[in-house]
């Protein structure tokens, strides 16, 4: 007998997160720190495995190595199977001169080798950089129901903001008629999460036929899914009812961590039904000094804090020295915040020293996020002011 999965999922995890600026210069976007002890693309490989998914193809190229090294073996999220399970998967020269992915269809187009040595029915297509809980089986079988060649989950937003997006357009049975690209005045609140269900032997015939178009930019919402509409394929949208958050942004990533704080937010990440697994070091429990605080924060093992904390998050071994004040911001692992420092509206990044009396970021109306990039040194008494972004000493 020979083994097939049912459905196989595709984590295009390889884009370069230009707009989060200092946080991705050097690790790719789905790496990037969340919510004190998780990174973004727990969120989708735990959607996986919860929704009975367990060959995931992660797509990567742009900075790989501490993705591909925080993936490992997929233990953490029980994807470290004998057959199927998480694989890394890199662009490579091939026989005909294969190189760098230059879309998402291209990046898929490259893997449909391993896409076909599990012989599923279904392929569903995700991307790395989303926060969010879905059931992807629930997609898959209304996909099985519509007898769709694709279904594209789907999301309302509010009108005012659809512009933003790329907008559906569906008829009452929910079958698409039409796509919009950030359309100047929107027929529907309904925009593509990026996720796509195919029934797999459409998804083949489609890819390569976009391959083979010199004029395509090798992208599944530019080229592919237009190109099946355009050709009369029953396509479908999945509306999704539930939090979800795009956070390719500094101002999304900081208001997506901001979520955990507030208790009426639809996150949670606590649910024990709907687990988010991640790789996390084994570090001591957390220390709050005689003269610390931490007021509505979330604060991981490892950390010290003898400063004063507030309405932040705080990952792995990060060390809040005496008299420091940290407010209103995101500190990444192995930081290292002086005396009597001053942060607020802030993303401090990976093992960032901050001297005494420095000050990161202030209090600010217009929505203002300071960024210090990953390693770098503030020096003592250094001033950083509000939406200022670097990733060189200061």
């Amino acid at each position: 007998m020979i083994n097939k999965k049912e459905s196989v999922a595709m984590l295009l995890a390889g884009g370069q997160g230009s707009r989060l600026y200092a946080l991705t210069n050097r690790i790719a976007k789905p790496a990037v720190s969340y919510g004190g002890k998780y990174r973004i693309i727990d969120f989708p490989l735990s959607n996986c495995v919860n929704s009975g998914i367990d060959t995931v193809g992660v797509l990567t190229q742009y900075q790989p190595l501490v993705l591909n090294d925080y993936i490992g073996n997929g233990e953490p999220w029980d994807l470290d199977r004998s057959y199927g399970g998480v694989h890394i998967l890199s662009p490579y020269q091939a026989k005909h001169g294969q190189e760098w992915y230059k879309g998402t269809a291209n990046a898929i187009y490259q893997n449909i080798s391993f896409i076909k040595s599990y012989k599923p029915e279904y392929v569903l297509i995700l991307s790395g950089d989303h926060i969010y809980k879905m059931n992807y089986a629930k997609m898959i079988s209304a996909h099985k129901k519509t007898g769709a060649a694709c279904t594209i989950a789907a999301i309302k937003v509010p009108l005012s903001e659809a512009s933003r997006f790329g907008i559906i357009n569906v008829k009452e049975n929910g079958e698409i008629y039409e796509f919009e690209e950030k359309p100047k005045q929107p027929k529907s609140d309904l925009a593509s999460m990026g996720i796509y269900v195919f029934s797999a032997d459409k998804l083949y015939e489609y890819l390569e036929a976009d391959e083979a178009d010199e004029n395509s930019s090798k992208d599944f919402g530019k080229d592919v899914l237009p190109k099946m509409l355009a050709a009369g394929e029953k396509m479908f949208a999945y509306t999704f009812k539930g939090y979800w958050k795009d956070v390719g942004t500094i101002n999304s990533l900081f208001e997506s961590n901001m979520d955990l704080l507030n208790r009426d937010s639809e996150l949670d990440i606590n649910d024990p039904t709907w687990k988010i697994r991640s790789r996390n070091p084994i570090a001591p429990p957390q220390y709050i000094g005689e003269n610390g605080r931490a007021v509505n924060s979330v604060v991981v093992s490892g950390c010290e804090i003898e400063g004063d904390v507030e309405n932040s998050i705080l990952s792995h071994d990060v060390t809040i020295r005496k008299g420091a004040v940290v407010r209103n911001s995101i500190i990444f692992s192995g930081a290292d915040i002086g005396e009597g420092a001053k942060i607020d509206y802030a993303i401090i990044d990976e093992n960032v020293k901050i001297g005494k009396n420095a000050s990161v970021g202030e209090q600010n109306s217009e929505g203002k996020i300071s960024v210090i990039g990953r390693d770098v040194v503030v020096s003592d008494g250094a001033k950083v002011p509000a939406g200022e972004i670097t990733d060189k000493d200061v």
